[in-house]
């Protein structure tokens, strides 16, 4: 039997993500949105492509949460995206209703799924799912650390002129203006880039990571991201139905770890079939884990709204 994926929300970001998965053939896939006809639609049209690309799954687009019964994998993208001048956290009310509606007919209708959040500000949501669902902490998992070191890996590529398969960053915290770049963990071939470039330089690439976003956002007009947010969702897909135990940055409900207690954040994490089979602590700088403290803080203010 193959894998199910539904994918909640069938915007750009959950439309790419729907072709990502079905390109890698990851299982069958579940598009739901609540605009009739959209949905629908654009599964019919990945479907068509299949026999070009010589993908050979079954796509499906509804508007019924019924159709994702018994998923292994719930990918929530739905609600409305950053327009400019917008931070994450503007996003917080009306997006807190929409992911919480969503999650209780996800965990209805799938209650053994994993849930990935995608939907900003993205660490609040992630916090609102794990409280909404009753689900284990392990099954509730936040795409945003892979992106932002994706990210930063591209500029690391660009500043060096170097392939990007050579670079391997490193991003905590919540994913926003106040993430965690770390240069010390980030490097080219095994080499920290804080050995390869001059410090300007290097605060230059942090800077430019933590405002990655925003600069999509101002260039579009209108909408944000989707290539690389529903590309960083796949690979944490893929790292869970075939059981990689990758090491990856996700946001996750924290009980202790990194000195913090009932938040979720970006951290460095084992995905596998259950989901999240380990968080992995690092040691950190003085000025690092201040960093940390003031990326909480953040996240923090957020949550405040949500009111649980």
């Amino acid at each position: 039997m193959r894998n199910k994926i539904s994918i909640v929300g069938a915007g750009f970001v959950g439309a790419t993500a729907a072709h990502w998965c079905a390109v890698k053939e990851l299982g069958d896939v579940v598009l739901v949105d609540i605009v009739e006809g959209m949905p629908q639609g654009k599964a019919l049209d990945l479907l068509e492509a299949g026999p070009i690309q010589g993908y050979d799954l079954n796509i499906l687009g509804t508007n019924d949460y019924a159709d994702t019964a018994n998923s292994d994998i719930v990918v929530v993208t739905a609600g409305l995206p950053r327009k400019p001048g917008m931070t994450r956290e503007d996003l917080v009310g009306t997006n807190a209703k929409i992911v919480g509606g969503v999650i209780e007919n996800v965990v209805k209708h799938s209650p053994n799924a994993i849930i990935i959040l995608v939907t900003n500000p993205l660490d609040t949501m992630v916090y609102l799912a794990y409280k909404k669902s009753g689900l284990p902490r392990e099954r509730i998992i936040g795409q945003a650390g892979i992106l932002d070191s994706a990210r930063m890996r591209t500029f690391i590529a660009m500043e060096l002129n170097v392939s990007v398969e050579n670079t391997h960053a490193f991003v905590m915290g919540g994913h926003g203006d106040e993430m965690v770049p770390l240069p010390r963990y980030s490097t080219v071939a095994g080499i920290p880039i804080t050995q390869l470039m001059p410090p300007d330089r290097v605060e230059a690439i942090v800077q430019r990571t933590r405002k990655g976003g925003g600069e999509i956002v101002s260039l579009l007009k209108q909408g944000s991201a989707f290539f690389a947010p529903s590309a960083a969702t796949m690979q944490m897909v893929e790292a869970i139905l075939k059981d990689r135990q990758m090491i990856l940055p996700c946001s996750v409900y924290l009980q202790g770890e990194y000195g913090l207690d009932d938040i979720c954040f970006g951290v460095p994490v084992k995905l596998g079939r259950n989901g999240v089979e380990q968080i992995l602590e690092i040691e950190l700088t003085a000025e690092e884990q201040e960093g940390l403290s003031k990326s909480a803080e953040l996240i923090r203010s957020s949550m405040e709204a949500l009111q649980l």
